[in-house]
């Protein structure tokens, strides 16, 4: 069996949606929690969310790697939804493998932060992938990104709830759901929007991925 390296697959969306019999949902109701029922932000969160884009554009204007957009961008953001505390909790390098066994195929690689959701009876929800390129390079547009995410996904052991990643290269953003063999993207998000600052969605976003009901409604 070859085994592959996810980062060197070379991989565009409709090669996976072939070799993991994948669709798109168009269906707006399928992926709606990154745009209904959004909570507002309270006045420190907003203050957070404009020294977050202040200090990532500040360093990324000298050049800037995928361990500094962890730091700048993405652990911040965490901290301001929650995911950082029961009943969540983080794991970083988190080495993932899945295999096409009717392609003799093993695609392995490391995802960059993962977070869990402690279950009732020593489960834990495989919940939200997040998928980091360097945005030193900046002729890699975010959405390069997507393929490896939804690789990622498709290694979660909770087939029977919903999933989610973000895919980023610190100046864009990109959310994704998959259940079953059905996805679906959220709209961009750009870190250099004016007047807006755009981490307003992010963290809103990611602040309704942290509430109970979203958990719930996968169960169902």
């Amino acid at each position: 069996m070859s085994t592959i390296a996810i980062t060197e697959a070379n991989l565009d969306i409709s090669d996976i949606e072939r070799q993991f019999n994948l669709k798109q949902n168009y269906d707006p109701l399928f992926f709606s929690e990154w745009h209904l029922d959004l909570l507002p932000l309270n006045i420190e969160e907003i203050a957070y969310c404009d020294r977050i884009k202040r200090s990532y554009l500040h360093n990324r204007f000298q050049g800037i790697q995928e361990n500094a957009i962890n730091l700048l961008v993405i652990s911040p953001l965490l901290y301001l939804a929650g995911c950082l505390e029961p009943p969540y909790k983080v794991r970083t390098e988190q080495s993932v493998e899945i295999a096409i066994t009717d392609q003799d195929l093993v695609y392995k690689g490391r995802i960059d932060t993962l977070v869990i959701k402690e279950e009732r009876q020593n489960r834990d929800y495989e919940y939200l992938w997040i998928v980091v390129l360097e945005s030193k390079r900046p002729k890699l547009n975010f959405f390069e990104a997507v393929p490896q995410a939804l690789i990622y996904m498709m290694a979660s052991p909770n087939n029977d709830l919903a999933t989610y990643a973000i895919a980023t290269n610190g100046d864009g953003f990109i959310f994704i759901k998959r259940r079953g063999n059905e996805y679906a993207f959220s709209s961009d998000f750009s870190m250099f929007s004016q007047p807006d600052n755009q981490l307003y969605s992010v963290l809103q976003i990611l602040k309704k991925f942290t509430t109970p009901c979203v958990p719930n409604q996968a169960m169902a």
